[in-house]
């Protein structure tokens, strides 16, 4: 028996959205999450697919109907394509996106889309390609770049940049970022850098406010527009000569966690309440055979009384978060 009731909070809100980690792995060693790297530990024991399936199915029972894989670099996982196809047939299941650095998004675009994958966000933290390769540690950016139009050229819904506000990196590029998408069917979102539990020295350096982006996009003829139902916390704005759009992502705005609704589940099965929270609750052993997906779902709605009101970056308290690969940020 599925239980049908919709995933709420002690705040009213409710969860159509999970993002969903399937790795920690990444290849990319970005200065601002990996600087050195990704390091294996001693026993990974990420989900196999038929534990993501049952997690899927569970959340679906529950009303939610946007997943969005992530990692790490979800893709670095063999069996990338068929865990999206496999969830791409879930019933409730109305939207699947993922998150990528582009690693090899050029060949496989098509093969992502044909996988049942409708929305894609890909990092791209400066159109630079010097200074690419000092964020990301990877001398990439063209290859990105054609994976970007590979993925227009493919038919996805949605496509949209992810680009991380770094003061000393990328703020003087904010003007030509912003004119990217000029003449490009997608979204580039700038995202306020977040403290982590192992980032503050780099925080206090590289720190930029979002409201100097707003500011700049007014400043343009640039105007904000409706959030669209499922949609992230990002505030959208469009300007009538671009064919694309700018999203702004200010975790330390006012009422930032207000319109919360998302969940996090880690690559390791358990389910994190906030990206900010101080620890995840394990689901591991509810996920192990189908006959346990009311038991799962019952679960599910009891830890929702744990659910915050708010993050409490304003307070310098980052939770357990060690860095943004982690939980899939």
């Amino acid at each position: 028996m599925i239980v049908e009731n919709k995933l709420t909070d002690n705040f009213d809100r409710d969860f159509p959205y999970l993002r969903l980690s399937i790795t920690d792995v990444c290849n990319f060693s970005c200065s601002y999450c990996l600087p050195d790297g990704y390091k294996k530990g001693k026993c990974n024991g990420f989900m196999n697919k038929n534990e993501i399936l049952r997690i899927v199915r569970a959340f679906a029972g529950l009303g939610t109907w946007k997943i969005r894989l992530t990692g790490g670099e979800p893709t670095v996982r063999p069996d990338f394509i068929n865990i999206a196809n496999d969830i791409s047939k879930i019933t409730g299941i109305k939207k699947l996106a993922f998150t990528t650095n582009g690693y090899r998004l050029y060949d496989n675009a098509q093969k992502y889309y044909d996988a049942g994958l409708r929305a894609i966000n890909i990092s791209i933290d400066s159109l630079n390609a010097n200074k690419f390769k000092i964020i990301t540690g990877h001398d990439r950016l063209n290859e990105v770049l054609d994976g970007v139009n590979a993925s227009i050229n493919a038919g996805f819904e949605t496509v949209k940049i992810n680009t991380v506000l770094l003061k000393g990196y990328n703020d003087d590029e904010l003007d030509n970022l912003i004119d990217f998408v000029a003449d490009k069917p997608v979204s580039l979102r700038f995202i306020e850098l977040m403290r982590t539990g192992d980032n503050q020295d780099y925080f206090q350096k590289h720190h930029l406010s979002s409201s100097l982006v707003t500011e700049k996009l007014l400043g343009r003829g640039w105007h904000s527009i409706k959030r669209e139902d499922g949609a992230g916390p990002a505030v959208e704005f469009k300007h009538k000569d671009s064919a694309g759009s700018i999203g702004i992502i200010a975790p330390y705005s006012k009422d930032f966690c207000k319109g919360c609704n998302r969940l996090r589940i880690s690559a390791k099965g358990a389910l994190h309440l906030c990206l900010f929270g101080e620890l995840g609750y394990s689901l591991r052993e509810y996920i192990q055979n189908d006959s346990q997906i009311e038991d799962l779902q019952n679960k599910i709605r009891e830890l929702m009384s744990f659910k915050r009101s708010s993050h409490f970056l304003h307070d310098n308290n980052s939770g357990a978060t060690p860095h943004l690969a982690s939980i899939g940020g």
